[in-house]
């Protein structure tokens, strides 16, 4: 049986192709869920995808699941224990920006922006399907960076903004002859 055609940037790495063929590009509605993986593409900002793969299970625990309830109340002792977690990445200032994101999380949810409905208000409810060379940023993910730091997010610059819509299927940018691309694009919207 031949191996499948998947974006190049698996490479023949299994825990990638794992994550390839399950997850990436995979539409994500649920609001926690968005809010985690953009939590982990901040963390991720400087280093590789795998790096938070193989850490993913010490984040979800370190941050209680990233329940933003839980992640709001962290306080500087919770900081310092982070910090010298090794299952995670120890930056004191990405660790800062989570608990940071919780408090901006649970302030758009107590003005009754659901942030699921909000982040896919921006393209119809539907994922764009991508196409052409794909870039590291784009119009849509500076102006989502722009509106979640007017919302008091931090650590979300466009670049992060641009691979979280691509983790979460917000847009489907896998590659045109990649097999998750035709499955994916069966709810197909806009093209951009």
């Amino acid at each position: 049986m031949t191996e499948p055609v998947r974006c190049p940037w698996t490479k023949n790495d299994a825990l990638m192709q794992h994550y390839h063929d399950r997850e990436w590009g995979v539409p994500v509605y649920d609001s926690r869920a968005l809010w985690e993986k953009l939590m982990l593409d901040g963390f991720q900002a400087g280093l590789s995808w795998r790096t938070i793969l193989n850490r993913r299970d010490g984040f979800r625990k370190a941050f209680c699941g990233f329940d933003p309830q839980k992640v709001a109340v962290f306080n500087e002792d919770d900081i310092e224990r982070l910090v010298t977690n090794p299952e995670i990445i120890r930056s004191r200032q990405k660790i800062k920006a989570v608990i940071n994101n919780a408090r901006a999380y649970l302030r758009m949810q107590a003005a009754g922006e659901d942030f699921s409905q909000w982040i896919w208000a921006w393209v119809g409810g539907k994922p764009i399907q991508h196409v052409g060379p794909v870039p590291t940023r784009s119009e849509l993910s500076e102006e989502i960076s722009e509106q979640l730091k007017k919302r008091g997010f931090s650590f979300v610059g466009p670049v992060i903004v641009y691979a979280w819509m691509e983790a979460t299927g917000i847009i489907n940018s896998h590659h045109p002859d990649c097999f998750r691309r035709h499955i994916l694009a069966a709810d197909t919207s806009t093209t951009q």
